[in-house]
C-alpha cells in the first residue's frame, strides 16, 4: 500500500521542512522539478519547486511525500543538497530548464550550477513558458488539430483556432 501526502511549503520553510521529514523518517529522496507558473496573476506568479520524498522503514508501507513551494520568480531556492546529495543532479536540470537559481548549491565538484543536458552555447531555458521554439517559426505545426481543419473540408472550425505551444505569434520572423 502506498499512501502519498501533498503538503504546500512557504517558501522560506522550504529546506527546514525537507530536513525535518528526513529525520522524521523521509530519508529516500526521489526527484526534485519546476512548473512554470510566470504567467500567474499578481504577486502569485513564480515557479512551483516540487519535490519527492519516501519513507522506506516500514515494510509494505511505502510512505511518501510530495512538497511544494511557490518561488517568485527571480528569487534563488535554498539548495537541498546539503541535504540530499543526490537532489545535486535534479536542481542542475531545473536551472538549466527553468533558469532557477539555488543558493547554497554544492555538488562536491566546486563547479557550480553548470550546464546538464543541453549542448554547450544554448540559449534560454526550454521548459519555460517564454520559450519559443524557433523550428515552429518557420515550419507550421504538423496536423489538423482544430475542427474543420485539413482534409480540404469545407466546414469551417467551430472553435477559435489556438496555437501550439511554444508557436510564436505572427508578429515573430517570417513563416
Amino acid at each position: 500500500m502506498r499512501v502519498t501526502d501533498v503538503r504546500d511549503v512557504p517558501f522560506g520553510e522550504w529546506a527546514s521542512t525537507v530536513l525535518s521529514l528526513r529525520e522524521e523518517g523521509y530519508a529516500y529522496f526521489d526527484w526534485l522539478t519546476a512548473v512554470d507558473e510566470t504567467d500567474r496573476e499578481g504577486d502569485d506568479a513564480g515557479f512551483d519547486v516540487v519535490c519527492h520524498l519516501l519513507d522506506t522503514r516500514e515494510p509494505r508501507s511505502l510512505r511518501s511525500v510530495l512538497l511544494r513551494t511557490r518561488a517568485p520568480e527571480g528569487l534563488p531556492v535554498p539548495s537541498l543538497t546539503g541535504i540530499f546529495r543526490g537532489a545535486a543532479w535534479h536542481e542542475r536540470e531545473t536551472h538549466e530548464m527553468f533558469g532557477i537559481e539555488f543558493d547554497g548549491f554544492d555538488d562536491g565538484s566546486g563547479l557550480g550550477l553548470r550546464p546538464l543536458l543541453l549542448p554547450e552555447g544554448f540559449e534560454g531555458t526550454p521548459l519555460r513558458k517564454s520559450f519559443v521554439l524557433v523550428a515552429r517559426a518557420s515550419k507550421a505545426w504538423p496536423g489538423a488539430k482544430e475542427p474543420g481543419e485539413g482534409h480540404d473540408s469545407a466546414r469551417a472550425p467551430g472553435r477559435r483556432r489556438v496555437q501550439a505551444p511554444g508557436v510564436p505569434g505572427p508578429e515573430w520572423g517570417p513563416r
